[in-house]
């Protein structure tokens, strides 16, 4: 919604805002017209809740922010039922002890109905004389009583003065600007000193009830710390006897460190077995060299006995030859005799040989330097073997040891965390009671208000708020007027403007008409009339010149969903513009009477016809015609086509498909419901030839009529405007 439409919407309802403030503004004028005079009587208490200094002061960086709910706090103790039970009953004592009327006390209005309100039975029964705190307890009792009484009706359930709701609703307190380290209070009354009093004892009350509450909070909040802090200090004390017990135990003096010392001591142990191995195994190889080269002596020795044994057997074999040659053996002895010794002597060369290859090797040692080398070696072997073992037992020993300290270090680190745990409870605990105990000390010191403007005794009544009222109950009419315009303008689903029409119907509005009253005298909105039906009549043409497939005359459809909308008006409009402009115009309408024949006014052929049921199958103009009418097509440039309405008719579905154009009338004051978006749908779906949205008999707000200077003053003939919008269809 724009602000023109904002606009004529307002105008339209402009008795609606001018009736409705009237209404309201005239009730609360006429309900304040015994309005009471009030007086007010105020009082100014400092805090000390921001910034005031405390023995906390220096050790809250951030005092300041807790001022918002310590401020809450005190607003909430004022505002109790038991603070005010307590004001009322100390006002209401006051009360109680008049003989008379004090206007310093309690003025005569109120000590009527004071008087009214306790019978004399109940007076008499009051402690009304002597110590105050014996009254104030005694109507404490009767408020807090099962049973119903006068002072208890006062108290719980009256509009008196001592009442629990009347206080709670007038005494108002507030904190001065952006500071909450003062409190403003005020109270109003319509007697002066009930509203000076009144406001004493609610300063009184709040100083008592906030010192106790705080002092209270404290104890129990130091109390708490002192409980938990006994029960960690039992906790610490458990801790540090596990811890102790796990040493003796264990007999460890410095678990860590001693864990330390073992691995340590076991890395340096395994090194040395490491290198002790090492040691071993240069030893095993140096024996078994020297076991290598001793086999390599052995061959020596062996060459030299083979060689010795060659030499006998050489020689054995010559004293034999010699003794047969010296016994003159036969010759065959002989030279088998002499084959052994050629054989001997060659044995002995080869035997020779080997001795010399084995003696003259490069590795060969003396056999006495290689066996005390070899014994040196299996010494020194087994020495190493015997170490490794002593090595072996120490590092079995040290394992045991680490075994063993691996469950217990998980277990001492438990008892450790237990023991710091309970350490850091303790100290904790001990710093919050430390805190608690100087709060407590700091509530002590500075739990009270300080009063710095006590409440005055008020000698002029505030200003009427009669004006006030009326001036709110006269925006309340205004608002309400515009709720009730609004809701009007939302639930009414009416078509009022063209920005309304386009937006319900779903396509452009081509042509708006106002509402003509008298179309046979001139005046603005006739002359607005006749320009809107040349727009629509330059549309229409444009429309037709680009349409190139329908036949020759154009057939210009005009309908509507509902009955009443202007069709006919719209027709005639157009058909005296197409007869101004030298064209044959037929113009076929629905019969109303039943009686209309064929006639020709004003140069237009107007062409009845009956609805028949099968309407719906119509393929033609001529079939709707009776035959004594003689409907020749040929002889007009343009067929203006009247349909009935649809909600109440059939649709000519054959009929449209020859329509070059379509004009949808809408009257401005129709409802466009589910079934007119519908039925627009189903014709849409019938002809596919452009359709044209004519708005009729819309209100003068939403037409742009032209001025004086903007048309020719011209008459309208009387003969154009056959009929009137609203008797047409």
């Amino acid at each position: 919604m724009n602000i023109s439409v904002f606009l004529r919407l307002l105008k339209q309802h402009l008795p609606l805002f001018v009736l409705i403030p009237c209404i309201t503004a005239g009730t609360a004028w006429y309900a304040t017209r015994n309005e009471p005079k009030v007086y007010k009587s105020e009082a100014t208490l400092y805090t000390g809740l921001a910034s005031g200094y405390s023995l906390l002061s220096d050790k809250q960086a951030a005092y300041g922010d807790r001022s918002a709910s310590a401020f809450d706090n005190l607003l909430t103790t004022l505002y109790s039922k038991e603070t005010m039970l307590q004001v009322g009953i100390h006002l209401l004592a006051d009360h109680l002890r008049l003989q008379q009327p004090d206007s310093l006390v309690l003025g005569a209005g109120g000590f009527q109905q004071l008087q009214q309100a306790v019978p004399p039975s109940l007076r008499y029964q009051l402690p009304l004389e002597g110590d105050p705190a014996l009254l104030i307890t005694a109507l404490d009792s009767l408020s807090k009583a099962q049973m119903t009484n006068p002072i208890k009706d006062l108290l719980l359930t009256s509009n008196s003065y001592y009442s629990l709701r009347h206080l709670t609703e007038t005494l108002k307190a507030t904190a001065r600007k952006a500071t909450n380290d003062i409190l403003l209070m005020e109270y109003e009354s319509d007697d002066p000193a009930v509203a000076q009093r009144t406001l004493r004892y609610a300063i009184d009350m709040l100083n008592e009830r906030y010192s106790l509450f705080k002092t209270s909070e404290t104890n129990s909040v130091v109390g708490y710390y002192e409980g938990k802090l006994a029960k960690a200090k039992q906790n610490l004390d458990e801790a540090e006897g596990r811890l102790r017990a796990f040493n003796i135990q264990h007999k460890v003096l410095d678990f860590d460190s001693e864990s330390k010392n073992v691995s340590a001591s076991k890395e340096l142990l395994s090194t040395e077995y490491n290198q002790e191995l090492m040691r071993r195994d240069a030893a095993k190889a140096a024996i078994d060299a020297l076991d290598r080269r001793m086999g390599q002596q052995g061959s020596v020795r062996s060459a030299n006995t083979d060689l010795s044994l060659k030499q006998k057997k050489l020689a054995d074999a010559e004293n034999q030859l010699a003794n047969a040659r010296a016994y003159n053996q036969p010759r065959h002895i002989i030279t088998r005799l002499q084959a052994a010794v050629t054989q001997a002597s060659e044995e002995l060369k080869l035997s020779a040989q080997k001795y010399d290859a084995a003696a003259s090797a490069p590795d060969a040692l003396p056999a006495q330097s290689m066996a005390n080398d070899r014994m040196t070696k299996i010494l020194e072997y087994e020495e190493s073997n015997a170490r490794l073992r002593t090595y072996k037992k120490r590092m079995d020993e040290y394992q045991a040891k680490l075994s063993e300290y691996s469950p217990l270090g998980t277990q001492l680190r438990q008892l450790q965390r237990e023991l710091a745990v309970a350490e850091k409870e303790y100290l904790d605990l001990l710093q919050n009671v430390d805190q608690s105990r100087m709060r407590r000390q700091d509530v002590k010191i500075g739990g009270t208000l300080e009063v710095l403007d006590a409440p005055y005794f008020p000698l002029l009544p505030q200003a009427a708020k009669r004006w006030q009222l009326v001036a709110i109950g006269f925006g309340v009419g205004l608002f309400l007027a515009l709720v009730l315009t609004a809701l009007r303008f939302w639930l009414d689903k009416k078509i009022h403007s063209p920005d309304q029409a386009e937006q319900m119907v779903g396509m452009p509005v081509t042509a708006v008409f106002p509402t003509v009253s008298k179309p046979n005298v001139y005046s603005k909105v006739t002359w607005a009339s006749r320009s809107m039906f040349e727009r629509l009549f330059n549309a229409i043409h444009i429309e037709i010149t680009q349409a190139t497939s329908s036949p020759y005359p154009p057939i210009i459809t005009l309908f509507s969903i509902r009955p009443k909308q202007g069709k006919s008006w719209v027709a005639n409009g157009l058909a005296q513009l197409y007869n101004d402009a030298d064209q044959q115009v037929a113009y076929c309408y629905p019969r109303q009477k039943g009686n209309e024949q064929r006639e020709i006014r004003n140069g237009i052929t107007f062409f009845p016809y009956t609805i028949r049921p099968d309407f719906m199958n119509v393929t033609d103009i001529s079939y709707l015609l009776d035959a004594s009418q003689d409907f020749d097509a040929t002889r007009y440039d343009r067929i203006l086509l009247e349909l009935p309405s649809l909600i109440d008719h059939q649709i000519p579905v054959f009929l449209l498909k020859r329509s070059a154009l379509s004009l949808l009338v809408i009257d401005a004051n129709t409802a466009w419901t589910r079934a007119e978006k519908q039925l627009l749908s189903l014709y849409a779906r019938v002809t596919n030839q452009p359709m044209l949205l004519i708005l009729n008999r819309v209100g003068g707000n939403y037409m742009d009529v032209p001025g004086r200077n903007d048309a020719k003053l011209a008459p309208i003939q009387s003969e154009n405007s056959l009929h009137t919008q609203r008797n047409m269809t």
